[in-house]
C-alpha cells in the first residue's frame, strides 16, 4: 500500500501545484487514500520532496530530482528562505522563514554532505548534527556562498 500511495503522490505533485500537506492529503483522500498528516510527512522525508518556486510565486512540492529550470528554483528557495546560519562546536543552527524550514532541511539533506550526520527542521529553525567542528565550520561556509547574501544571511 506504501508503495502504491507513494507513487499516487508522485503523480498528484506532477500534475498539481501543491503548496501544504493539507492540500495533498485532501487530494489523497478523494483518491482513495485515508492517511494522516504524520504519514504524509514521513512520505514526504521519505520520497525526498522539496517545494520549488512556481511560476506564479507560490511553493508547491516537487521530486528532488528537478530539471534545470526547477534547480534554479530550488537555488531561489535557499536563497530567500534562509535568514541565517551559524555554528558552534559540530552543531549548525539554520534560520529560515516561517514554514520554510522542512522544504530547505529536505533539500539539504538531499545532498549527502560528507561530515554532516543529519538534521531535524521544524517550523523556521533547522539543526544540522556535524561530525565535528570542521565538517560544521565547512558546511556553514559552503551553504553561504550558495545563497550569496541575496537576503543577508548573518556572516558572524
Amino acid at each position: 500500500m506504501k508503495t502504491i500511495r507513494q507513487s499516487k503522490i508522485l503523480e498528484l505533485i506532477q500534475n498539481n501545484s501543491i503548496e501544504t500537506q493539507s492540500e495533498l492529503i485532501e487530494l489523497l483522500r478523494k483518491d482513495g487514500f485515508y492517511v494522516t498528516q504524520a504519514t504524509i510527512s514521513r512520505d514526504i522525508k521519505e520520497m525526498r520532496l522539496i517545494k520549488i518556486l512556481d511560476s506564479d510565486g507560490t511553493y508547491r512540492y516537487a521530486s528532488e530530482k528537478i530539471s534545470e529550470t526547477e534547480d534554479a528554483s530550488h537555488s531561489y528557495l535557499l536563497s530567500t528562505a534562509v535568514l541565517s546560519i551559524d555554528y558552534a562546536h559540530a552543531m549548525v543552527v539554520i534560520k529560515t522563514r516561517s514554514g520554510m524550514a522542512q522544504a530547505v532541511g529536505a533539500a539539504l539533506d538531499a545532498t549527502n554532505r560528507v561530515g554532516i550526520l543529519g538534521s531535524i527542521a521544524g517550523d523556521d529553525t533547522i539543526f544540522v548534527a556535524a561530525v565535528n567542528d570542521a565538517a560544521a565550520s565547512n558546511f556553514v561556509s559552503d551553504l553561504k556562498k550558495l545563497i550569496s547574501n541575496k537576503n543577508n544571511v548573518n556572516q558572524e
